[in-house]
This record gives C-alpha cells, sequence and structure tokens, in this order.
C-alpha cells in the first residue's frame, strides 16, 4: 500500500491541488454571475454600490457552490489522472509493479477526508454565510420600497391559529430559518372563520408566541387603512414549528438538522426533506469516492493511444447522468416516495459500483 509512501503523498497533492483548482474556478464562475445580476438590481438603490453588492455575493455563492462539489471533485481528479498520465509517471508507476489500485488509494483517501470536511465544516460556514447574505440583501432592497418585490429570495407561506383566530401570512422573504419575515401580508379572520382584517408590513418578527409586524397598514372591511408602527398577531405555533416549516433543508446546518427532524416527527409534521438532506450530507464521502472511480475509468489511458478527448468527454456525460438521477432521486425522497436513505445513498452506491466494476474490467480484465 502506497498510500503514506513518498509516492503516494505525491499522488495525493497532485488530486488534492486539481480538486481546489476546479472549485475555485466554479467558485469563480458562480460568484461572477451572481455579482453582476445582484449589482444590476441595486445599481438604482441609494446607499448600495458594487461593494455591497460584492459582499453579499461573496457570502453566498460558498452555498451556492456546495451544489458543484461533486463536479469539482470529477474535474479535478480527471485532471489529476490525465496529468500524470500525459507525464507519463502512470507508465512508470504500473512499470514499477504498481497497480491502479494502489495509486488511486490515495485519491481516495484524499476525497474523503474532503467529503468529511465539506459535510461538517463547509456546509454550516456555507449556511451561516447566507443568512449574513440574506441580511445583507434584505436590507439593498426593502429600505426603500416596500411591497415592491424587487430581490426577493425564497416565498414563505403560514397558515397558523391563535388566541385571537386563525391567520394567514405571506412574505416574500423568510430570514433567520422563519423567525424573521420581510414584505408581509397577513389574512386575519374572527373565532368564527370570518374575515377580520389585512395588514401590510415592512417586516415581522417572531418572539414567545406573538408575531409582531412592523411599520405597515391595516385594512378591515368598510374602514379606511390605518397605518401602525407595530402590530401583534398571536399565534399557537412555536419557534420550532415555524422553523420548520419555513426553513428550506439547505439553509440548515449539518449540525442541526437532526435536532430540526426529531422536532417535526414529534410535531407531526413531514420530516422527509429535512431527512433526505441529512442523508445527503452523510453520503457525500462516497459520492466523491464515486467520482474519483468514474474519472479513472475515462482518464487513465495513456496519450500516446489516442482518444483522449472522447474519454474526456465520457466522464462528463457521466457526471451528467449522475446529476440527473441524483436529482430524480432527491424529488422522490424530498416528498416521501422513496425513503430519503434510499434516495441519498443509492445515487452514490451504484455510481461507486459501476466506476469499480468498469475500472476492474479495463485493467484486470
Amino acid at each position: 500500500m502506497i498510500i503514506f509512501t513518498t509516492l503516494g503523498r505525491y499522488i495525493a497533492g497532485r488530486f488534492l491541488r486539481g480538486i481546489l483548482v476546479a472549485f475555485l474556478f466554479f467558485f469563480a464562475i458562480v460568484y461572477l454571475g451572481d455579482f453582476l445580476e445582484l449589482f444590476r438590481r441595486s445599481a438604482e438603490r441609494p446607499g448600495f454600490g458594487a461593494a455591497t453588492a460584492a459582499l453579499a455575493s461573496l457570502l453566498r455563492v460558498p452555498s451556492i457552490v456546495e451544489l458543484m462539489l461533486p463536479f469539482a471533485v470529477l474535474a479535478g481528479s480527471m485532471w489529476a489522472f490525465l496529468s500524470l498520465s500525459r507525464r507519463l509517471e502512470l507508465v512508470v508507476a504500473r512499470a514499477a509493479g504498481i497497480s491502479v489500485w494502489q495509486f488511486t488509494a490515495p485519491a481516495l483517501l484524499v476525497v474523503l477526508v474532503l467529503g468529511l470536511l465539506t459535510t461538517g465544516v463547509y456546509n454550516p460556514l456555507g449556511a451561516y454565510l447566507k443568512d449574513r447574505a440574506d441580511e445583507l440583501t434584505a436590507n439593498m432592497f426593502y429600505r426603500e420600497t416596500r411591497f415592491s418585490g424587487d430581490g426577493t429570495t425564497t416565498q414563505a407561506w403560514l397558515s397558523q391559529d391563535g388566541a385571537d383566530g386563525e391567520s394567514i401570512m405571506h412574505a416574500q422573504q423568510s430570514l433567520n430559518q422563519g423567525a424573521q419575515l420581510r414584505q408581509v401580508t397577513a389574512m386575519t379572520f374572527d373565532r368564527q372563520g370570518k374575515f377580520h382584517e389585512r395588514i401590510d408590513a415592512a417586516e415581522a418578527d417572531y418572539a414567545n408566541g406573538v408575531w409582531t409586524l412592523h411599520n405597515g397598514t391595516v385594512h378591515a372591511p368598510k374602514l379606511a387603512p390605518k397605518p401602525f408602527e407595530t402590530y401583534q398577531i398571536p399565534t399557537f405555533l412555536t419557534i420550532d414549528q415555524i422553523r420548520n416549516t419555513l426553513a428550506e433543508p439547505e439553509a440548515v446546518p449539518f449540525w442541526q438538522l437532526h435536532a430540526y427532524i426529531d422536532t417535526a416527527q414529534n410535531a407531526g409534521l413531514p420530516a422527509y426533506a429535512y431527512e433526505l438532506q441529512y442523508q445527503l450530507l452523510l453520503a457525500r464521502p462516497l459520492l466523491f469516492a464515486a467520482m474519483v472511480l468514474i474519472a479513472a475509468t475515462v482518464s487513465l489511458r495513456v496519450f500516446r493511444f489516442g482518444n483522449i478527448g472522447r474519454l474526456i468527454v465520457g466522464g462528463v456525460v457521466a457526471g451528467f447522468v449522475l446529476y440527473v438521477a441524483g436529482e430524480l432521486a432527491r424529488g422522490l425522497g424530498s416528498v416521501g416516495i422513496v425513503p430519503p436513505v434510499l434516495a441519498a445513498w443509492s445515487p452514490a452506491v451504484v455510481a461507486s459500483l459501476i466506476g469499480f466494476t468498469l475500472l476492474l474490467y479495463q485493467e484486470d480484465g
């Protein structure tokens, strides 16, 4: 086993460098596109310029790029294998009696460690930075203009009951995993279910069983609109129930997902989406390993044999097919049609088996 030898460390370093370069490439592309779009939307806002848009984009791009991590691993692994093959280093390694499984082992170790780090460290950090970015963009788009609809992210709907009766709340943007809402419209009903008032507000905050709406207008039947600074709507919902209803699974840090699942199940709410996200993050190291095996099947051919371009295209197509299969499994698992564990792990397991089988066939006949 060459994992901890000089050659193993050299191969591991090449793979780590290739994956990091691919990740930075994806990061730069996404950041540039997100910054230009955000700057275009905020260019006419007073008090906000390129610096604010650049900071907001920088804070939220990590959570976006997280979806591209498997492709960064695939691209970086293909680059590393092709580089080693082009320089005939793999030929020398084979001549020295080192099998493909031995010089692939350092790469697998690297991606397994990266998978654990991206799950346990990168994911919570990306979720935290996205929360800060949402607050920054909310201030950017809502400070000057209310009810404009510009710059919205995820709209939220909430049906609830309270001491004064039922109410339905709609918000253009949800912050702090549902505890803060922006551009809110609330419809309240009395205990008999008859419509009572419509409240439009710039924002709403939840605390101790009460929604406090700020800076808005109350519209009641046969009465003139009445502006207010604060308006309270009681609710029987707890903060955990609100967050389980409004928080997107991708926005919940890995270390909090299990608590969200337990809370949703105890409250009788469906937790499929949170269970799926939790299992997807647990399966990430295996998915990364599958990407290395797929890259090996299309990148180990010696350059002088030709058809390298066709093999690279084959690797890209394989990655795309795996992405489509993963999204299909995610869609089925998020609504409970397929058990979340099966939906999360099956693409990684199947891809690993396919890559292992193809590599075994190519190298050992």
